[in-house]
Order: structure tokens, then C-alpha cells, then sequence
């Protein structure tokens, strides 16, 4: 539904069925998208995915806000960092997280 990232991270807006996991769908999308990169741009024979990822779900009468934020990623960082944002997202969230993996 919008996708959009920074040279540090990209934001995915999807609707996934009820059927289907979310570690499965990141297991294939980045396992595309590398081979994409590396075939596309072989000077960036280093790229990698990190191993982990965030996700979070969003309630239908938000979906169109979010596609928003995704949008505007560019924008939006130049005001708050990638981390500190993340942050903010897991303790708005409850999730508890240690600081050696982020």
C-alpha cells in the first residue's frame, strides 16, 4: 500500500492475509530485494539486510495517516532520528526491547 524508506531503513504499508506470517513475507522480501541489489548494482556487492525488523499493526481508520507518514520519510527524519523514533514507537507500544539490538 506505500512504501518508502531513508539510507537506514524503509517503511512498509501492507495488508497481509489472516493466513500468512509476517517473518515469512520479510523472509522473502528481503531475500528478493537482495538479489535485486546485487544484481542491479553489483558495486554494492555488500549490501545486507540487519536480521531483524520492527513491525507494528494499524487499524483500517488509520491506514490512510500512515501512508501519509511513510510518504513524508524524507522529510520527517531531517526532524527526528531513525532510532529515537523507533524508540518512541516501542514504548508507545509496551514492547519491551533491550538497547544492544537496535
Amino acid at each position: 500500500m506505500e512504501l518508502n524508506g531513508t539510507e537506514d531503513h524503509v517503511h512498509l504499508l501492507a495488508k497481509l492475509r489472516p493466513d500468512t506470517a509476517l517473518s515469512d513475507v520479510l523472509r522473502d522480501l528481503k531475500a528478493n530485494a537482495s538479489g535485486w541489489m546485487h544484481d542491479v548494482f553489483p558495486a554494492l556487492k555488500d549490501f545486507s539486510w540487519q536480521r531483524g525488523y520492527g513491525a507494528f499493526t494499524v487499524s483500517q481508520s488509520n491506514v490512510e495517516e500512515v501512508g501519509r507518514y511513510i510518504a513524508g520519510q524524507k522529510e520527517h527524519h531531517q526532524r527526528a532520528s531513525f532510532r529515537d523514533e523507533f524508540i518512541h514507537f516501542l514504548k508507545a507500544n509496551g514492547v519491551e526491547y533491550d538497547e544492544r539490538y537496535l
